[in-house]
């Protein structure tokens, strides 16, 4: 089957429609943490039960040793004009910290054409694995202007892999569901803001820069907690 752009939105639509409401979260300071401008960062404690799902997500794009000690996980959406700062500070933070595990979990929030681009990731991820993927989500945060579907197509082929292919595998149940998964665990956590992320029990709402980051993991690795 061909990715064709109506059939995309009407499957993203579908998508959309079938996650129903997101959990409602105080959207306050659990833990005192400041972003790299010295503003608050929004936080909150996540359930443990339900984070402890996340490693059973299907499609999760991972970077860094699997044996790591501390796991930091973003939910993005390639239409995000900050998650484009972002996956450049995840690079940096990969690059400098390589005992960190990162973890990449759609959340396609803001645009169909999100979606579109997330299932074309999901099925490079599928087939060529994280590497790939991981390679893909920063070529694509890379670029002005919107990212779609055929965008995000055309730049997967250059992967080594046929855009026919491709667009088998992103159109496939298994894709959809992962995607609809992946979707479903922002919403159930409460992370309704792009990006945001989860490192250990908590859940941070927005990017808090580079250096926020580097001090919450440390603090994660001290005392079990973004601020000790």
């Amino acid at each position: 089957m061909r990715l064709d752009r109506r059939r995309f939105l009407l499957a993203s639509a579908g998508l959309a429609s079938s996650l129903g409401p997101v959990l409602a979260q105080g959207y306050g300071q659990a833990y005192k943490v400041e972003n790299d401008e010295g503003r608050p960062v929004a936080n909150m404690r996540l359930p443990g039960e339900i984070v402890g799902e996340i490693p059973a997500l299907r499609g999760v794009t991972y970077i860094g040793p699997a044996d790591a000690g501390t796991t930091l996980y973003e939910f993005f959406d390639y239409n995000c004009p900050y998650c484009r700062k972002a996956a450049a500070d995840m690079a940096s933070l990969s690059e400098s910290d390589p005992a960190l595990r990162i973890g990449l979990i759609n959340n396609p929030i803001l645009a169909v054409q999100s979606a579109q681009a997330a299932k074309v990731a999901l099925a490079v991820q599928r087939k060529l694995g994280s590497a790939a993927a991981w390679s893909l989500y920063r070529t694509l945060l890379a670029k002005p202007g919107r990212i779609d579907g055929p965008g995000a197509l055309q730049a997967a082929t250059k992967l080594g892999v046929t855009s026919g292919e491709i667009e088998t595998i992103a159109d496939s149940e298994d894709v959809r569901l992962a995607l609809k998964a992946q979707m479903r665990m922002a919403a159930d956590l409460g992370l309704s803001a792009t990006p945001s992320y989860v490192l250990g029990n908590t859940g941070l709402l927005g990017h808090p820069g580079p250096k926020a980051l580097a001090r919450m993991i440390a603090a994660s690795r001290r005392c079990d907690q973004v601020a000790c």
